[in-house]
């Protein structure tokens, strides 16, 4: 009786040991979660990425000194690489103004060299979704975007740089000694079209509105590329000023039809393309191009100075076939199609196909003829219209 009295103290006193020891375990389960728990409210989630963006709101400094990995691969820069790629943003370093802000060249730690865009804002979470938006966008004939930077007061864009500068400055800007014959000039456009095309290609499009002859950069072959692509969207999509030419109507770039009525379509691009093809043609600046005759609208301004023969860049003489140039004037004279004429309206992806077979033609033909087959004729032969 007594041996079965102890059996049954000894299991009971193991039953309670074994309560004890889960009773144990669960609660320092709980503490464990607790303090994880703290840990993640002090940003308010648990995602990574939000940790990056409230350390770099002030919350710590340990981010300082090296580049962090950012949304999807995006480089987030730190302001002290940026201010030491750029000599503290000095102007010695400064290479322009953009709908973004100034402009520097800049030289990071593992040599590569890049373009700075900066402006005054505070930080906003709507600015780094955007980033990560046009990050994505990639084609060979669009300025990439390398990364950005949010700090003390500043917001910074991180884009690759093209030695080559604007095609602006080769026809008529700083750099305008240089010789671009036609078949370049055709080949830029092309590649310029390509890279609008790729924009209004995806899903949803995206248009540029504010595509223009200083915004095709080219690299050191000459290859071009369209630069500031998704820059005013960002603006809009963070409540920051746009430029005011590019909302009062007054940029030669701007469609007339739509020129400050908020309306975003693809068309806009596409007679922004054709003044950029008519500064291609003139070599000249398109709302500094002296052209006989005073119609209402660009359109009849240019087939004016066809007609009396002062429309072609006299720098092209002997380096184009009346085809090739009587063509692309055509395809100029529909991207700058008004209301009423917008069933012949070309899409980029037609203006892409156009273009390459104007190159291809011109490649063949002076490849056969050689140079000096085509010089400047009267605007009758050059261009004729009903």
């Amino acid at each position: 009786m007594s041996q079965s009295l102890a059996t049954i103290v000894g299991g009971a006193a193991a039953g309670l040991i074994m309560v004890v020891l889960v009773i144990g375990f669960l609660w320092f389960c709980m503490v464990r979660c607790k303090k994880f728990s703290n840990r993640n409210s002090e940003t308010g989630s648990s995602d990574p990425s939000a940790l990056v963006e409230w350390n770099r709101g002030g919350g710590s400094t340990s981010a300082r000194g090296h580049p962090l990995s950012g949304p999807q691969g995006v480089t987030l820069f730190n302001l002290e690489d940026l201010e030491q790629a750029t000599n503290k943003f000095n102007d010695s370093s400064l290479i322009g103004e953009g709908s973004f802000g100034l402009v520097y060249k800049g030289l990071l730690l593992d040599g590569t060299v890049v373009a700075v865009k900066r402006r005054l804002s505070a930080p906003q979470r709507a600015f780094v979704e955007e980033v990560h938006y046009l990050s994505q966008i990639w084609h060979r004939n669009l300025v990439t975007l390398l990364g950005y930077c949010e700090e003390d007061g500043f917001q910074m864009l991180v884009f690759e740089y093209l030695p080559n500068g604007s095609v602006s400055d080769h026809l008529y800007g700083k750099n305008s000694t240089t010789k671009l014959e036609f078949k370049r000039r055709l080949s830029i456009a092309l590649a310029a079209a390509k890279g609008l095309c790729h924009l209004h290609c995806l899903n949803p499009p995206l248009v540029h509105k504010n595509f223009k002859t200083s915004n095709v950069l080219v690299d050191e072959n000459f290859i071009a590329k369209v630069a500031d692509a998704g820059v005013l969207k960002l603006l809009d999509r963070t409540n920051d000023a746009i430029p005011s030419s590019l909302t009062s109507g007054g940029s030669t770039f701007q469609d007339p039809e739509f020129g400050g009525m908020g309306i975003v379509s693809q068309r806009m691009d596409v007679y922004s393309f054709g003044v950029f093809l008519l500064e291609i043609v003139s070599g000249e600046e398109a709302s500094k191009i002296n052209l006989t005759g005073s119609g209402e609208n660009l359109k009849q301004r240019v087939k004016s100075g066809v007609a009396s023969n002062n429309i072609v860049d006299r720098r092209l003489a002997e380096s184009f076939t009346l085809e090739g140039m009587k063509d692309l004037i055509s395809l100029t004279l529909q991207c700058l199609s008004i209301d009423g004429e917008a069933a012949g309206l070309p899409n980029m992806n037609m203006i892409v196909s156009e273009l390459d077979k104007i190159l291809a033609r011109e490649m063949t033909w002076k490849t056969v003829m050689g140079e000096g087959t085509a010089t400047f004729t009267l605007g009758s032969q050059l261009f004729t219209t009903g």
